[in-house]
């Protein structure tokens, strides 16, 4: 069995693994063969709760397991995850720390941008400059040959930064902007990656021929994308209808004209349901997280760094 910590999961690698584990996932998935329950929450009064996603994938090479974070006050917080080999109950690993959640969720973005985006594509948009936007940006890039990337966020200091990390990591010319119409003018692939509550994002901002992702749940309780990029969007997907549904507040496209379009990533990636269809088409990516994934990752992260090791 092997133990990583966050600072194990900085090979720049890594983000190139977690997309390829992810697609292996969605294809299973699109095959009735990735065990992806909606995620549960165990209460505890007062202090907040224990989150926990359970899935796996079976088939040749069956993999079990879990993640588990919490939502308690304080300071510090702690993510694990936990993978099994199904077929001989051998504890492969323990991933402790936030970096495989990150990596999982900018890999799942990854593949959207894959398979929904321009090929062609050269020019990144991001909103927001927090570790959500990073690996979101860095699996842009490990998919699609990017030349430029501007970013804007309200913090002109937290912009700023992540304009010049992310030009030194990912070896390619990142701006940071003033306004959300300068970060996305012209932008091919476009990342939205706040916490803002009301839109922050408008079709009027986009070219023909963009593709949108976005990071977390989106409900009619708070959303940073107007639903005019929704309506405009020949196809809108999501890497999990069941989580989607699952929240407490409905879905942010609940009773609006975009309702009930919202197709399963998974059956795109497998060719089950039809993708983009033209070069000026819009397309829409909602993230909200597909339980199993995490294992399928953490599994493939652990055997490759056991190599290279």
């Amino acid at each position: 069995m092997k133990i990583l910590r966050d600072e194990d999961l900085d090979e720049r690698g890594l983000m190139a693994v977690a997309i390829d584990a992810v697609e292996t996932a969605f294809r299973a998935r699109a095959a009735n063969r990735l065990i992806s329950p909606p995620r549960h929450h165990v209460s505890f009064p007062d202090r907040g709760d224990l989150v926990f996603t359970v899935g796996g994938i079976f088939g040749d090479k069956p993999l079990a397991g879990f993640r588990v974070y919490d939502t308690f006050d304080g300071v510090e917080h702690t993510q694990i995850v936990a993978v099994w080999s199904a077929d001989d109950a051998r504890l492969k690993g323990i991933v402790f720390g936030s970096r495989l959640g990150n990596l999982r969720t900018g890999a799942i973005g990854g593949l959207a941008i894959r398979h929904l985006s321009a090929p062609d594509a050269r020019v990144a948009g991001i909103i927001g400059s927090g570790a959500q936007a990073r690996t979101q940006l860095a699996a842009a890039a490990a998919v699609r040959n990017l030349e430029h990337a501007r970013v804007y966020s309200r913090d002109e200091k937290n912009c700023a930064a992540f304009a010049s990390e992310m030009q030194f990591v990912l070896g390619l010319e990142v701006e940071a902007v003033g306004s959300v119409s300068k970060a996305v003018d012209d932008a091919d692939i476009v990342i939205c990656a706040t916490t803002s509550q009301t839109p922050v994002l408008h079709v009027r901002n986009l070219k023909a021929g963009a593709h949108v992702n976005t990071v977390g749940p989106k409900t009619l309780h708070g959303y940073e994308l107007g639903l005019d990029v929704a309506d405009a969007a020949a196809v809108i997907a999501t890497d999990s209808p069941e989580q989607a549904r699952a929240y407490a507040s409905p879905f942010f496209l609940a009773g609006s004209a975009s309702d009930g379009r919202l197709a399963d990533l998974a059956d795109i990636v497998a060719g089950k349901a039809a993708g983009r269809g033209s070069s000026d088409e819009i397309t829409l990516f909602c993230s909200v997280g597909l339980a199993g994934t995490e294992v399928v990752v953490a599994s493939a992260i652990l055997d490759s760094l056991c190599v290279s090791g």
